[in-house]
């Protein structure tokens, strides 16, 4: 069944290292803990990144200019519309280009599944496939399933045709269990 969020659908919850707050858009628990969890951040200063050990991240600027993502291994350069991913174990120190930035978190156990986050422009016409999926609308017009979905909001479910009109853009984040 789809359904569609709107921010203020989203309650915030306070980040793992006390440092600020997210707004959940979905999870799901498997029998130590969580198996992934869909999010929007606002990340107003600079400051760590909270650790989920045995955990992938893919985090995708939705609004503000970047952040540079300081890590032991080199500096990620995390932009709008262009996912990064990287390890939950990974330590992580978030530098903001030019202010403050919204971000899509997706965290999920990559033993246990798999998870991609794409990128969407209009004009678009596609199927969402199988598994759990959302659709972000960072611009419309955008429609799931013939239903609009509004600037910043979600499309959540068994999503699809997904229609992206001109001009339009989005993000399409799609979590399997592994075989």
């Amino acid at each position: 069944m789809l359904a569609i969020l709107s921010w203020e659908d989203l309650a915030p919850v306070p980040w793992k290292n006390g440092g600020g707050v997210t707004r959940e858009i979905a999870r799901a628990e498997g029998d130590s803990g969580w198996l992934w969890r869909l999010s929007v951040a606002d990340v107003g200063a600079d400051g760590p990144f909270s650790h989920f050990p045995g955990m992938t991240r893919i985090l995708t600027v939705i609004e503000g200019a970047g952040v540079d993502l300081l890590t032991p291994e080199g500096t990620i350069a995390a932009r709008p519309d262009r996912p990064v991913a990287f390890s939950g174990e990974t330590p992580v120190e978030g530098r903001l280009c030019a202010g403050p930035i919204r971000n899509i978190n997706l965290i999920h156990d990559a033993g246990a599944t798999t998870a991609e986050v794409t990128p969407l422009r209009g004009p678009l016409v596609l199927a969402a496939g199988p598994g759990p999926t959302w659709v972000f609308c960072r611009a419309g017009p955008l429609r799931a399933e013939g239903r609009p979905v509004p600037a910043g909001g979600f499309a959540q479910g068994a999503v699809g045709p997904i229609e992206l009109g001109p001009g339009a853009a989005g993000l399409l984040v799609r979590i399997s269990p592994r075989p």
